[in-house]
């Protein structure tokens, strides 16, 4: 979920990492003998292998407009094989507690512990199933060696058993600190008893003392920002900025100044992890509420459950400057949305602001700081008809895909629309021309060891070369073209852009092709270990050694029909 603006770029050309290297031009002379350009390879040094840590992908395994018909849980599970063989390795779910209604995505959350198990808000099954659905779906995620990644809703509760009687005072939605009434009295929506439940798993029942904030009077049906004020209550300091403070988003907000609310989320932490045998969590909204918690929460966690959990959160801002700020107060190992190189790509595919390939890692997390950065290209909230609608060219998907899963740095997500395309109200077939199973095969078998950038030649043509590690030998080198044909040069469209790149000796007399199929020719390495890889006009390619192990699985036969799994 995600409800904020783009923030702002600075100028600037290449990040650091991307710059032209002193260290002189591996391609031999200088000079792509097709295009008459320089290109300079930017050789990460290393003088060890790095960590194989299998190129790990991160799946967002649900979009916003599924069907309700409480059987995506299942589906699920019967899709697990054919992800895991394309180099899935974990599942981001949905929110899959009770909340609003049978229909309801999980965000307007109601009972947290109730994953599909009680007669709450008119259904037994949340919008995806059951819980013994979801339980069946963990134990298939171990069986194939996969984990699941649980997005959590601490911001807020919805849709209250009954009301109470709070002191407020209302303040101005565009700046939150300021108040524009004295206190009074409203009713509000603030009492959870989950009496279906009957204390089961959690005896722990929410009153106005766990809230600071709602947008709902009944007593006056009236909608505004109302800040609770009874025993001193604020909103909390340590949060995002937007509105002056963002500590209020939605419905019945969650207040982590009161001791009792902070034990009871800790405690449904530990359960929840337990009882899916997580991975990991997705937090939604995080700069909406405390980062002092959000940060003991994660780390409480890794120390009292599993020490590998993974934790990224949802922080929707454009400004990787802000980025950083949250990132300063979290411990190391926590994760945010790359949200400026997303904003990046979208520029670069529709030519927006003069953004060529050369800008794509303008000033974004993957290139500041890539061990804290999940990269991706669309979520369900970038989605068509989502709030943060943020197109990416269809023609461009294969490029900024390439851009996340074959590069070195950042833990690449992968959208659920993108591999099995969206249904309606907007449908879109899957994308990348359907190779984005390739894309995500190639970066599990061959995209390995140290990078060397080749982006100092022409604004539309960049390559790299991943040269492999002991246990992934082979590596991999990436070209690939965007331009809007203003510039074009005929003698470059009709040849297909190139760019010489070293691949080093030991692969001398080789022949290498394309595993992707978009380029057809193949190249023969040179005796000094260089070739020049080329790809169609405004296209891309991914070339490895003919004879390299897994090569025989490609092209990737994938089922995208994910509505008919069950049948």
């Amino acid at each position: 979920m995600a409800i904020h603006a783009e923030g702002t770029y600075t100028n600037g050309t290449l990040s650091p990492r991307l710059r032209p290297g002193s260290r002189g031009n591996p391609a031999g002379n200088g000079e792509n003998a097709q295009n008459g350009h320089e290109q300079v390879a930017n050789v990460e040094e290393q003088t060890t292998s790095p960590a194989d840590d299998g190129n790990p992908v991160l799946f967002e395994a649900f979009e916003w407009n599924i069907p309700t018909d409480h059987k995506h849980w299942q589906r699920l599970t019967k899709a697990l094989p054919n992800l895991k063989r394309i180099g899935i390795d974990n599942l981001w779910l949905p929110p899959g507690s009770k909340a609003k209604d049978a229909d309801s995505n999980g965000y307007d959350i109601y009972d947290a512990y109730d994953l599909g198990e009680f007669d709450q808000k008119g259904t037994v099954p949340t919008k995806w199933g059951t819980k013994d659905d979801l339980v069946a779906l963990a134990k298939g995620c171990t069986e194939n060696g996969m984990g699941l990644v649980w997005d959590a809703i601490h911001n807020h509760r919805a849709f209250a058993d009954a009301t109470e009687t709070v002191k407020v005072v209302e303040v101005n939605p565009r700046d939150r600190r300021e108040d524009i009434t004295k206190p009074f009295e409203i009713v509000a929506w603030s009492k959870f008893n989950f009496d279906a439940r009957k204390g089961k798993y959690s005896t722990f029942q929410y009153d106005k003392t766990h809230f600071n904030g709602t947008d709902w009077d009944q007593r006056t049906e009236k909608r505004s920002i109302y800040r609770f004020v009874e025993d001193g209550k604020d909103w909390a300091p340590d949060v995002g900025k937007l509105q002056g403070n963002a500590d209020y988003l939605m419905l019945e907000n969650l207040d982590y100044s009161n001791e009792e609310l902070k034990q009871e989320v800790n405690q449904w932490g530990k359960w929840i992890t337990e009882e899916l045998d997580l991975k990991g969590f997705r937090l939604d909204a995080i700069q909406h509420y405390s980062w002092n918690f959000a940060n003991n929460w994660s780390q409480r966690l890794k120390k009292t459950v599993k020490n590998d959990l993974f934790f990224v959160g949802e922080f929707w801002h454009g400004d990787v400057k802000v980025l950083h700020e949250w990132l300063d107060n979290m411990n190391p190992e926590f994760m945010l949305y790359d949200v400026p190189l997303m904003y990046n790509l979208h520029k670069v595919s529709w030519f927006k602001e003069g953004f060529t390939l050369q800008d794509a890692f303008r000033e974004c997390l993957v290139v500041t700081r890539p061990k804290q950065a999940v990269t991706f290209i669309q979520i369900h909230d970038t989605q068509k008809g989502q709030a943060m609608d943020t197109p990416i060219s269809t023609s461009f998907t294969p490029h900024a895909h390439a851009l996340i899963l074959l590069r070195r740095d950042g833990h690449p997500c992968v959208f659920f629309g993108d591999l099995y395309g969206l249904g309606a109200p907007f449908p879109l077939p899957p994308s990348c021309a359907g190779k984005l199973p390739g894309l995500l095969l190639a970066r599990k078998l061959f995209a390995y060891g140290p990078q060397a950038d080749y982006f100092d030649g022409r604004k539309d043509t960049v390559g790299w070369v991943r040269h492999g590690t002991p246990e992934h030998p082979d590596g991999c080198a990436v070209v690939m073209h965007w331009a809007d044909g203003e510039d074009e040069e005929t003698e470059v469209l009709r040849q297909g852009p190139r760019v010489k790149m070293d691949v080093g000796r030991k692969h001398a007399g080789e022949t290498w092709a394309d595993v992707l199929g978009f380029e057809w020719r193949e190249v023969t390495v040179g005796e000094d270990g260089c070739a020049e890889f080329m790809c169609q006009g405004n296209g891309m390619a991914c070339f490895v050694r003919k004879e390299a192990s897994g090569t025989e699985r490609f092209p990737v036969s994938f089922d995208s029909d994910f509505a008919g799994l069950l049948e």
